[in-house]
């Protein structure tokens, strides 16, 4: 027989559940607005009934019902979707950290007018032409010199301003690399909050959305992938290994790269580097050691070859008064041995040899066929070498072409006097010094008898930086060589002060026999002038010119790649997001709908226990006499 007061402990079950769902709708209105929020949605089920199914019960015509419950409050949310904006988020967080640094980079190149290093590298050319027409004049070398300063100002200026783009990067690593870490500590604890509250058979929703906007907001630092599948260790893997495990969170450190002042991530246990595939993070790394170190390179390399080339002239010509040997712009060498000896480890002994340049003792023509078969041997990046084969029809200009384009950190060029000269290049490995020559080998007689700079074949006359003393295979005497610049010349560049103190000490002429030049002589300075337009830069590029226009034009294309892609990005996100919205997102009209079919069921509850009252009262107080 059922309770006589069944009826009340019904209502009670309605009002309470219609109770919770209002509840549930007001918690849901009040977070439209919140980040990360999901809407909850109230799962209703009929009450046990009194009788389950047996051998022994009341006979009733079927089971007696007892009202509703709450089965549970879930979140509507799609994992599938989720797991697509989690993928995507790290593309989109890598082109919107690199698109405004390469932003910063194009106002650098996009110089306007005469105060750009193009506009005050043609006002030295032109200089030196007026020089060269009044070689006499006084007037002519203070208008050299000042052109010189104001180009020294803008190269200087440029260094400063790629340094300072890549100081902020590095800046902006280390935060990251904090976000990343507090994003993990956080996820970790919230993992420890909900298994504790799932395994009293809650559901944590709150604590749920805000873990999905920690995974979403590391998500956008570096690539991750979320493992759902067991509830009581959630996990975020990167890189191939596990960053967050239930609740545990791991975290990385950040060391400073030896000779540099920039720094790589650690795992913090075990100590291993971590390259990042994508995310913010990726692009910052990818800007700092790529991007704008390559630019800082080409800066480097134009500037260390323009110095050398106008300081080769300038050397062998003669001044007003009469002076010769001077170098228009100041070289600062690595190492003081006039040999290039070198202490690279530090224990107080010579193990190295750092030269810049070599020449050959032979004068050689462009277009002559050499006759000689062989392979020549050059370091290129890291610990590579890189072989440039030649064959009997090649000519010099064949051969030095192929050695410039090969890939080697060593390029080749005929100087004014026709000698086949080597350059060390800037280094792509930070752990090789840059504009240092690290090996020059030769199977066969280019290098050795036809060029003359090599004293030997093979691998035992080689030139090899790996210990003291390398000069001694080659064939030339010390004018033949130079020990190698201190890192960055566009960063310290500057006009001998011997000029600035002495104008008169600006060579314009070349001199004969020994013998100074002729106050009119303008040789020097025509071939000064001359270098603007001839084929002077080592590497890929011929000329000054074409250094220009392949800056600006890579730097525009990096440009409109970084635009590109970000908007592409920007509106896939848009359509995931708006598909999750659609699905999590609180709906004003639905939740409103909802309030009123909750209230209209609390209602009838309500009216429903009225109803029974009056049966419980007219049972009890009115039955009798």
């Amino acid at each position: 027989m059922t309770s006589t007061f069944q009826g009340i402990e019904i209502g009670k079950r309605a009002v309470v559940a219609h109770q919770q769902a209002i509840g549930t709708t007001g918690h849901n209105l009040s977070n439209m607005n919140t980040e990360g929020y999901s809407r909850q949605r109230v799962e209703f089920s009929a009450f046990e009934p009194i009788y389950l199914p047996g051998l022994e019960r009341e006979e009733t015509p079927g089971q007696i019902g007892q009202g509703v419950s709450i089965e549970r409050i879930g979140r509507l949310r799609d994992e599938l979707l989720d797991q697509q904006i989690v993928a995507k988020a790290s593309t989109e967080g890598y082109w919107e950290a690199r698109n405004p640094y390469v932003r910063l980079l194009e106002q650098v190149y996009h110089e306007v007018g005469d105060t750009s290093v193009r506009g005050r590298m043609d006002e030295f050319w032109v200089s030196w032409q007026e020089l060269a027409a009044y070689p006499a004049d006084t007037s002519s070398r203070t208008e050299v010199v000042e052109r010189g300063k104001t180009l020294v100002y803008a190269v200087n200026s440029r260094y400063d301003s790629l340094k300072g783009i890549q100081n902020m990067v590095e800046q902006d690593i280390v935060m990251g690399v904090r976000q990343v870490n507090d994003y993990s500590r956080q996820i970790a604890a919230l993992n420890k909050d909900i298994q504790r509250i799932q395994a009293q058979g809650d559901n944590p929703n709150d604590l749920m959305d805000r873990r999905d906007l920690l995974v979403d907001k590391l998500s956008a630092l570096i690539d991750i992938t979320v493992d759902r599948r067991d509830p009581d260790e959630f996990m975020v893997h990167t890189a191939g290994m596990i960053l967050v495990q239930g609740q545990i969170g791991r975290e990385f450190t950040l060391e400073r790269i030896q000779g540099s002042e920039y720094s790589r991530v650690l795992w913090s246990e075990p100590r291993q580097e971590i390259r990042f595939g994508n995310g913010s993070l990726a692009a910052l790394f990818e800007l700092r050691d790529t991007t704008i170190e390559s630019e800082i390179r080409s800066l480097d390399n134009f500037t260390m070859n323009f110095m050398d080339l106008v300081n080769e002239v300038h050397r062998e010509a003669y001044g007003l008064n009469g002076s010769t040997g001077l170098d228009f712009f100041v070289e600062r060498p690595y190492v003081t041995n006039v040999d290039g000896n070198y202490d690279r480890s530090g224990d107080g002994e010579y193990d190295s040899t750092y030269l810049f340049r070599i020449n050959g003792t032979n004068k050689l023509e462009l277009n002559a066929q050499t006759g000689l078969e062989g392979t020549i041997t050059l370091s290129g990046p890291g610990g590579s070498t890189v072989e440039v084969s030649y064959y009997p029809t090649d000519t010099v200009s064949d051969i030095i072409a192929r050695i410039n384009n090969s890939g080697a950190e060593t390029a080749a060029r005929l100087n004014r006097n026709g000698m086949l000269q080597l350059k060390g290049t800037p280094a792509l490995d930070r752990e090789n010094p840059d504009f240092v020559i690290r090996h020059v080998e030769d199977s066969g007689y280019f290098l050795e008898g036809y060029a003359g700079l090599l004293n030997g074949r093979g691998v035992a006359a080689a030139f090899d930086w790996g210990g003291p003393g390398a000069v001694t295979a080659l064939r030339g005497g010390a004018g033949d060589y130079a020990v190698a610049p201190t890192a960055h010349p566009s960063g310290w560049i500057e006009v001998n002060p011997a000029l600035l103190k002495d104008v008169t000490s600006v060579a314009a002429g070349f001199g004969e026999n020994g013998r100074a030049a002729n106050p009119g002589n303008g040789e020097a300075a025509i071939a000064v002038a001359n270098l603007r337009y001839d084929r002077v830069m080592v590497g890929k590029l011929q000329s000054f010119d074409e250094y220009f226009a392949d800056a600006v034009g890579r730097i525009g294309a990096l440009g409109k790649q970084s635009r590109d892609e970000l908007e592409t990005i920007n509106e896939t996100m848009k359509t995931l997001k708006e598909q999750r919205q659609s699905v999590a997102g609180v709906n004003l009209d639905e939740e409103l709908s909802d309030l009123l079919r909750y209230q209209h069921g609390y209602n009838a509850a309500a009216r429903f226990i009225t109803v029974v009252n009056s049966m419980l009262d007219t049972l009890i107080n009115r039955m009798g006499v």
